[in-house]
C-alpha cells in the first residue's frame, strides 16, 4: 500500500512539472510587463514620455503582461491536460484530449448545477470559493485542484478503456475514440457531484490557510523546513503547489477582484501596481539567500575541504551546480553532493537554515516572488525591478551575505570534524563520483570512436537494469524518474559514471538527479530506444 502511495505521488509529482514549466515564460513576460509600465517604476525614473499610458512601448509591454496573464488565469485547465497525459499508459494524446474535454465539461455541469439547485449567496460566503472560470461566471474556483481530480479521473478511464471492443454495431467507438465520450459523461456526473461537494472542501482548505496563517513565522517555518526536506524524494512539487495556486496559500483582493493562491496574489498585485503583500509572498522570499548566496559558499567549502589532486576536477563540477544556482535556482546537483556524503549535513543542516531563510524574510517583509526557481533571474525580474517600494528586495542581499558566510563556515567545519566524503574526499584512488557533462563527453572520446550521446544513453539504459527491465521512462525538471521491473537490479555506480548528481531507489521507482540538462538526457534515452528497435 505504500509502495503504490509513493508511486501515485511520485507520478503527480513528474506530471505536474509539465504545466510548472511554463510559469518561467508567462512569469517572465507579465513581469517585465507589469514592472516596466507600473506607475511606480514609471515614475520613479522619470520615463512618463517613453514608458506612460498611451506610448507605443507601454502598449508592447502590456500586451506582454496580458499574455503571460493568461497562463496562470488557466493554470487548472492546463493541470488537467498534463495530469491526463503523464498518468495514461499509452495513447497519451488521446488522454490530454479526453482530460481538456473533461474539464470544460465539469465546469459546464457544476455552473448549471449551482445555477438550478444552489444558492449562490451563501457560497459567496465562502472567500474565493466562487468566480469566473474559462469563461464560466458563478462557479466553483477549484483551483488546481479541480484539474488535478478531473485529470487523474480520465487518465484512469483512460487506462481502463483504451483497447475496449465494442459490438459490430459501435465498433467506430471502439479503443481510443471511447476515451473522450465515457470521458465526457463521467465529468457531467463529477460537476454535478463537485457542486454538493466541493463547497465543504473549499471551506476546509480556507480554514485550513488561515491556521497556517495563524502560526506566524512558526508556520512559515515549517513550510519551509517540510519543502526542502522533500525534495529528495521527489515530492516537493505536490507540497508546495497548493499553497502557490489555491486558497491554502491565502485569499487576498487585488483591483476589485478576489485571488486565492500565494503566487496569484503576488502576480496580480504587481499585475495592479500594488505593493507586494509580504504574507503572499512568504513562500518564495526565503529560498533567495541560500539558492543565490548559501549554495555556492557550501560549494566553495567542498572544493576547498577536497583533497589536493581532486581540486581540478571538483572545481569544474562545483562552479557549474553554483552558477546554476544562482541563476537559475537550480540546487539538486548542489545538494545531492552532499546529501549523499551527510544525510546529518542536509536534514539537520541544511534543511533547518533554509527553514530559517523563509522565517527572515517573512520577518523583514520582502515581497519578492518568483515563477519557479528563487534564481537571480527570479530576483532581478520580481524584486530589483518592481522596485524597493513594490517588493523590498534589499533585504535579501543583507541576509544572503551573512548567509553565504554561515554556510561556508558551517560546510567547512562538519566537512572536517566528521571527514565527511563530499566530492574529492573519497577514499584511495577512487574517482569523485560527481561529473560534469564535458567530463563524460571526453571520457567517452578516449575510449572508442562511437557516438558519446549513444553510448552515455546506453550506459544509464544498463544502469536500470538494462532495456528489459524498464517500464516507464520520464523526467521533471532536474531528474529522470524511472519505473523499473526490479529495483534490484540498477546498477547505481554505473550510473553515476555518467554524471549523475545522485541515484535514489524506492522500490521500483528510480530518480537519477542531473539537473537542468535531464530534458536532453531523456530526449536522447528515448531516440536511442527507438533506434535499437530498429534494429
Amino acid at each position: 500500500m505504500k509502495g503504490k502511495v509513493m508511486d501515485t505521488l511520485q507520478t503527480l509529482g513528474r506530471t505536474f512539472m509539465l504545466p510548472i514549466a511554463l510559469l518561467p515564460a508567462a512569469g517572465i513576460m507579465l513581469g517585465i510587463g507589469a514592472s516596466f509600465t507600473g506607475d511606480a517604476f514609471v515614475s520613479l525614473y522619470g520615463l512618463e514620455n517613453i514608458l506612460g499610458e498611451g506610448t507605443v512601448l507601454n502598449g508592447f509591454l502590456s500586451i506582454l503582461s496580458d499574455s503571460g496573464g493568461v497562463i496562470f488565469g488557466n493554470l487548472p485547465l492546463f493541470f488537467a491536460i498534463a495530469v491526463g497525459l503523464g498518468v495514461a499508459k499509452q495513447a497519451k494524446e488521446v488522454a490530454a484530449l479526453s482530460a481538456a474535454v473533461g474539464y470544460f465539461m465539469m465546469y459546464a455541469s457544476m455552473t448549471s448545477t449551482i445555477d438550478n439547485f444552489r444558492d449562490i449567496d451563501t457560497l459567496n460566503e465562502t472567500a474565493g470559493l466562487v468566480g469566473s472560470v474559462v469563461g464560466f461566471d458563478n462557479t466553483l474556483n477549484m483551483g488546481v485542484f479541480g484539474g488535478i481530480i478531473i485529470g487523474l479521473i480520465v487518465a484512469y478511464l483512460h487506462n481502463r478503456f483504451y483497447k475496449i471492443e465494442l459490438p459490430d454495431a459501435l465498433s467506430f467507438f471502439s479503443g481510443t475514440r471511447f476515451v473522450p465520450i465515457i470521458s465526457a459523461f463521467t465529468a457531467v456526473f463529477v460537476g454535478i457531484v463537485m457542486a454538493f461537494l466541493w463547497p465543504f472542501a473549499g471551506a476546509g482548505i480556507a480554514w485550513l490557510g488561515e491556521a497556517v496563517a495563524d502560526l506566524g513565522y512558526v508556520g512559515t517555518f515549517l513550510y519551509g523546513f517540510i519543502y526542502r526536506a522533500l525534495i529528495p524524494l521527489g515530492l516537493h512539487h505536490v507540497f508546495y503547489l497548493p499553497f502557490w495556486q489555491t486558497a491554502l496559500g491565502g485569499v487576498a483582493e487585488v483591483a476589485g477582484q478576489t485571488v486565492e493562491g500565494a503566487q496569484n496574489i503576488l502576480f496580480a498585485q504587481l499585475a495592479a501596481g500594488e505593493p507586494i503583500d509580504p504574507e503572499a509572498a512568504k513562500f518564495f522570499s526565503g529560498m533567495f539567500p541560500f539558492m543565490i548566496f548559501g549554495f555556492p559558499a557550501a560549494a566553495f567549502a567542498m572544493y576547498q575541504a577536497a583533497r589536493e589532486d581532486r581540486k581540478k576536477d571538483v572545481k569544474g563540477l562545483m562552479v557549474s551546480a553554483s552558477l546554476t544556482s544562482i541563476f537559475t535556482g537550480i540546487t539538486e546537483p548542489i545538494e545531492f553532493s552532499f546529501l549523499f556524503a551527510s544525510p546529518f549535513l542536509y536534514f539537520g543542516v541544511h534543511v533547518v537554515l533554509g527553514a530559517f531563510s523563509f522565517v527572515l524574510m517573512h520577518m523583514l517583509e520582502v515581497g519578492v516572488g518568483l515563477t519557479f526557481s528563487g534564481g537571480l533571474l527570479d530576483f532581478i525580474f520580481y524584486g530589483i525591478l518592481p522596485g524597493q517600494s513594490m517588493t523590498n528586495w534589499i533585504p535579501v542581499v543583507i541576509v544572503g551575505i551573512i548567509y553565504g558566510f554561515v554556510y561556508y563556515f558551517v560546510f567547512r567545519f562538519f566537512i572536517n570534524k566528521f571527514d565527511l566524503k563530499t566530492p574529492g574526499r573519497e577514499e584511495g584512488d577512487t574517482e569523485s563520483k560527481l561529473y560534469t557533462k564535458q567530463d563524460y563527453k571526453d571520457k567517452k572520446a578516449g575510449e572508442n570512436t562511437g557516438n558519446a550521446t549513444d553510448e552515455m544513453s546506453k550506459d544509464i539504459i544498463e544502469g536500470l537494469g538494462g532495456e528489459g527491465n524498464l517500464n516507464d521512462v520520464s523526467n521533471c525538471a532536474t531528474r529522470l524518474r524511472v519505473n523499473v521491473k526490479d529495483g534490484e537490479k540498477v546498477d547505481q555506480p554505473l550510473l553515476k559514471s555518467t554524471g549523475a548528481a545522485g541515484v535514489m531507489v524506492k522500490g521500483n521507482n528510480v530518480q537519477v538527479i542531473y539537473g537542468p540538462k535531464v530534458a536532453n538526457i531523456k530526449s536522447n534515452i528515448d531516440e536511442y530506444r527507438q533506434a535499437q528497435k530498429k534494429e
